[in-house]
This record gives structure tokens, sequence and C-alpha cells, in this order.
């Protein structure tokens, strides 16, 4: 029976061929660059984080100075990253190791492309060059070098015999298409870690943005509220003046009229008083 697998779906089975195939990529550069030693790193701290450099010393059976020496030269290469912090108990600083995966294949896949580039200019060399070779020594050298030594090897004496490259070239060939599958599944694997690591990114920056949104929102509502405050208080206070100015001025008004009919009565009296001289 047939069983149909939707496109875009991932296997359990699929997943843990995947990290395999990605663990023995990351053993062979991590290998390469630091030494065989060194390959036990990967099972460590492959899908880790933050992990102690005592523990990954304790686990290699290596001293610390050993251990930090190979974390310090992966390290340099970019293919760990580390932060630090202070044991409160014992007061010095211990490093945690993270393995970076993406920069992983990235040398991984730079190594690969010159290795490819060096096999593609060995099996052009094959295809149009004449080589000869000492039956005795087994040294293989080019035309130009043969002709310095009139074809005879400087080593023994002996005669140089025209090399068959057809196998050579054969050999070559597996060679080139075995790490061209290599780098296109290395560079498949890298381009979707960085499409991990840029969407890990914007959901951080998005996060941060939102952050700061509500941040300001909060703090002009907060402007918004002390600004309604000050005008409730403000408009209290004036209520209160208003009050008191509304009570105040009828007195004026009858203090104004009192004058009014003094002045009135002043003058009513002095009318009276030249009528009386008359």
């Amino acid at each position: 029976m047939v069983t149909f697998k939707p496109k875009g779906i991932y296997y359990p089975s699929i997943l843990i061929l995947k990290d395999k195939m990605q663990v023995k990529l990351l053993k062979k550069i991590v290998g390469h660059v630091a030494g065989e030693e060194s390959i036990k790193i990967v099972d460590l701290l492959y899908g880790k984080k933050d992990i102690n450099e005592f523990l990954i010393a304790k686990k290699l059976g290596l001293t610390i100075n050993q251990t930090r020496n190979l974390l310090y030269r992966l390290s340099n290469l970019g293919i760990l990253s580390s932060i630090r912090k202070k044991d409160k108990r014992k007061g010095w600083y211990i490093y945690f190791w993270t393995l970076d995966i993406l920069k992983s294949l990235e040398i991984l896949e730079e190594k690969i492309s010159l290795e490819i580039e060096q096999l593609e200019n060995k099996l052009r060399n094959k295809k149009t060059k004449r080589f000869y070779s000492c039956k005795i020594c087994g040294v293989e050298v080019n035309e130009e070098t043969a002709l310095l030594t009139n074809f005879i090897c400087p080593e023994c004496g002996e005669v140089y015999v025209l090399t068959d490259t057809t196998k050579n070239v054969e050999s070559i060939s597996k060679e080139i298409d075995k790490l061209k599958r290599e780098l296109t599944f290395i560079t498949r694997e890298r381009e979707e870690e960085q499409g991990k690591q840029e969407k890990k990114l914007s959901r951080t920056i998005k996060r941060i943005e939102k952050k700061k949104k509500d941040e300001r929102r909060a703090r002009a509502a907060k402007r918004k509220k002390e600004r309604e405050k000050e005008k409730r208080k403000l408009e209290k206070k004036n209520g209160k003046n208003k009050k008191k100015k509304d009570k105040k001025k009828p007195k004026k008004k009858v203090k104004k009229i009192l004058k009014k009919k003094k002045i009135i009565k002043k003058k009513s009296s002095k009318k009276k008083f030249k009528k009386k001289k008359k």
C-alpha cells in the first residue's frame, strides 16, 4: 500500500535523518578546524544552549585548561559563542557555550566549494596535459618537469613512463560529484538555518517595537491623566473664585447705590439752601 505524504510536512524519521546529517557535517568542520579530539563537542552542544564549560571538560575527559583551548579555537572562527556569568558562591567567572550552526555551515560550505574548485582544476589538467611517472619511486610529474630531466627520474635513474590518466579522471569526477551533492545539502541547510534566524530576529524586533509602543501609550495615558487632574484642580479653583466674586459683587453695587444716593441728597440739599438765600 502506497502512503501519500503531503508536501511541506516533516515526519519524525525524516527529521531524525536530517539532524544526523547536520551533526555529521558539523563534526566534519569541527574536526577539520580543531582536531579529532574536539568532535565530541558537537554531540554535547548540538541543539542546546549555554552549556557550562566545566560540564564540557568532564564529558570530554580533559582538564579545564585543555577544554578552554579547544573552545577558544572554535570561538575564534565563530563556530561557538559564549556568555560569562559570575559564580556567586566562589566569586570567579564561568563561561557557558553555544554552538553556532549557521556559522559552522557557512565555513563548511566555503571549504567544500574550495575543494571542488581545486579538484576541477586538477581534472582539467589531467584531461588536457600529459603526465609521466616513475615505476620504482611512484612519483608523477607533468611533461614540462619530465623534459627538464630528459624523462629520467632524478631519485633512482629510472626512465619515466607515460601515465594513463583515465582511472584518475574517473575517480576525480566521482569525488567532485560527491562533494557537489554534499554542497547542495549544506547550502539548503544553511539557507534554512538563516531563514530560522531571520524569523527569530524579526519576532524579537516586533516584540521590542510592541513593548516600546505599549510604553509610549502608557506614558501618553499617564500624561493625559495628569493634565486632566490639573485641569480639574484649576476648574475647582476657578469655581471657588467665581463664587467668592459673585458673593462680593452685590455689596459693591449696594455701596455704589448708597454713594449715588448720598451725592443726590447733597445736591438736593444745596439747591434748597440756595433757594432759601434768594
